[in-house]
């Protein structure tokens, strides 16, 4: 999967992501309220599935063979399908 090698973007994603782990484990190990903990939990769900759908988006770019630009429009409602179901 080369396209994941040379985006920077996702290692920053990922990166928040840890950003964001490490702050849940602090709230748990500090006894945070219940809702708060379920809240960072959401955050963390949540960033986790927008790195999922852009690393699937760009296998789906990089790996398809399109003919032409119509055919690579016929993408789009397939990744807001599938940006809808990760939300």
């Amino acid at each position: 999967m080369s396209h994941v090698k040379q985006d920077k973007k996702l290692l920053a994603r990922v990166r928040r992501i840890g950003g964001q782990v490490q702050s849940l484990e602090r709230a748990l190990t500090d006894g945070a309220e219940c809702g708060a903990v379920l809240q960072q939990l959401a955050a963390v769900r949540g960033a986790v599935n927008g790195l999922i759908l852009e690393v699937l988006e760009g296998h789906l770019r990089s790996h398809l063979q399109w003919d032409n630009a119509e055919q690579a429009e016929e993408l789009v409602p397939v990744v807001a399908v599938l940006r809808s179901y990760l939300k």
